[in-house]
């Protein structure tokens, strides 16, 4: 019995610790990212270290907290992607490996801090996914393009939300889209309802189109769009709407016994967020084996026909 608990508090002593830091706890994104980083830590035996970080203040803290817990590295989405040079050096300070997820590090001048490694969302391979899912449909539903208004409910400020309507308005263009029938609609706020009124000026402005496409930065504003539609009359088989996010605006929509102008919606999966860069962590730790220095994920198209596989796909069933 004695050799045995000198055996396991050896084990406990020679198990890793990792941090994963991130800047909404609450949300459930994170939420999600934390549980699939857990199955990564019973899977491999290590000891995750998780940490809500809402501030700078907070994030400071929390690595000097991993230091002193004798951590080997984490993992961060940071509250502000300005942090960057602070965050590398307080890294170094406390002799912990580096991993960011979601948003990544920027310097003093602004410009990605390339030497970290870094998981994030392809914002472009999202938009050009919701592009080339309108055009699909567009051709399914054998409608003339230039009888088609696009709807481009913009947010052009979030660089993020530009490259997404980006890659969605460049995808319908080499499908074979009239540039000219993409209408720009800048929305105020990244809400439905900001998304509806711009949207609504949209369509008052352009009566000569027969059929509607709508596309944004979320769910939400394709909501908006479609809400817009609905109040000028225009019926359900008239308008595709293509959101991203997976939301629950977007589920609620889909459950609607009526099928609605929401056609579908990229659905972005947390798995490889949390699973596969607690496991990046861990064999750089163990082998030495650093991650690459950056990887993309892309999404899932989800309508109200394919909710169940795409979810099992996603490991969020």
């Amino acid at each position: 019995m004695v050799l045995a608990s000198i055996g396991t508090a050896a084990q406990a002593a020679d198990e890793p610790k990792i941090g994963f830091l991130v800047k909404q706890a609450e949300e459930p994104w994170f939420q999600d990212e934390w549980k699939f980083a857990e199955q990564a830590a019973r899977e491999k035996g290590f000891k995750l270290i998780k940490i809500g970080v809402p501030g700078g203040s907070e994030v400071l803290t929390a690595i000097d907290n991993l230091g002193a817990q004798q951590a080997q590295g984490f993992i961060i989405c940071v509250p502000d992607v300005k942090l960057g040079s602070a965050v590398v050096a307080k890294a170094k300070q406390n002799r912990l490996k580096l991993m960011t997820v979601d948003d990544r590090l920027v310097d003093g001048a602004g410009k990605p801090i390339e030497s970290v490694p870094h998981m994030g969302i392809s914002a472009q391979k999202i938009g050009e996914l919701v592009g080339q899912t309108l055009a699909d449909e567009i051709k399914k539903r054998a409608w003339k393009p230039e009888e088609v208004g696009a709807i481009r409910i913009s947010y052009d400020q979030l660089p993020t939300a530009k490259e997404r309507t980006d890659g969605a308005s460049a995808s319908l263009t080499r499908a074979g889209f009239p540039a000219a029938n993409i209408l720009n609609a800048p929305q105020s706020k990244t809400d439905t309802e900001a998304a509806f009124n711009a949207a609504a000026i949209a369509l008052t402005k352009n009566p000569r189109f027969k059929h509607w496409i709508a596309f944004g930065l979320n769910d939400e504003a394709v909501l908006g769009a479609v809400r817009a539609a609905e109040g000028q009359g225009i019926k359900a088989d008239q308008i595709i709407g293509v959101g991203i996010g997976g939301s629950k605006s977007a589920l609620n929509e889909f459950a609607k016994p009526a099928v609605t102008g929401f056609f579908g919606t990229v659905l972005i999966s947390p798995k490889r967020h949390g699973y596969e860069t607690a496991v990046n962590m861990y064999d750089w730790i163990k082998s030495g084996k650093e991650p690459e220095k950056l990887i993309l994920t892309a999404g899932s198209l989800m309508t109200r026909d394919n909710i169940a596989a795409v979810k099992k796909e996603m490991g969020l069933d």
